[in-house]
């Protein structure tokens, strides 16, 4: 069992241990951003650090496409979108690892089957919790879905606010960002991208 796997013996809250080299990286920074590790209220910051970027970074451990492997194939002859809109997230910005917020609208055009709802807001987590650019996270949801349900189309948009640029650099809160990945139909098709970003709230 390797450090992060199981609870520390020593300690009766139960928490996983966390290295000691991880602890001392966090220390470093600590030290480099002019304050001392060593003062009563920073004692236990690095291995809360740490910890709390195990649990951000989550989406390593599983792979995303699992929550796909369900289906239901008696829809009814339902063959018109499902659309989940507006699903909250948060992720980390893989050049400085600070967080982006925000939220997304996941659409498909189901051919035989569906997956239950909550999975597509579990797929869009799934990627989300590790580092990030919005652009990745958007094509990496849609292809899990086109992959694995093989719909006639897959729309994906996020909307998310990147604290890269709204708390550092050019430091200009209130700013979003949109991006978008469309496939098969919603491609293809003039009316039909029209009609799912109008259920999206986007025309």
């Amino acid at each position: 069992m390797s450090s992060l796997e199981g609870p520390d013996e020593d300690d009766p809250r139960g928490k996983p241990p966390v290295p000691d080299d991880v602890q001392d990286a966090i220390r470093t920074l600590i030290r480099w951003a002019g304050d001392d590790p060593e003062r009563e209220g920073l004692l236990d910051t690095p291995a809360r650090v740490a910890r709390a970027w195990k649990e951000y970074c989550i989406g390593y451990e599983e792979d995303p496409a699992i929550h796909l492997s369900r289906v239901f194939e008696e829809v009814g002859g339902y063959d018109e979108i499902v659309l989940l809109k507006d699903i909250p997230f948060q992720s980390h910005c893989e050049h400085h690892m600070a967080p982006i917020i925000g939220k997304a609208h996941i659409a498909y055009l189901p051919t035989n089957r569906v997956v239950g709802i909550s999975k597509l807001a579990r797929v869009l987590h799934g990627f989300a919790r590790r580092l990030q650019i919005q652009e990745r996270l958007t094509a990496e949801v849609a292809q899990c879905i086109e992959d694995h349900l093989e719909p006639r189309g897959v729309a994906v948009v996020i909307e998310a606010s990147h604290a890269c640029m709204t708390a550092r650099g050019v430091r200009t809160p209130g700013v979003s960002m949109t991006t978008s990945r469309v496939t098969g139909c919603f491609r293809e098709d003039a009316r039909s991208r029209k009609e799912v970003l109008s259920l999206m709230g986007f025309a």
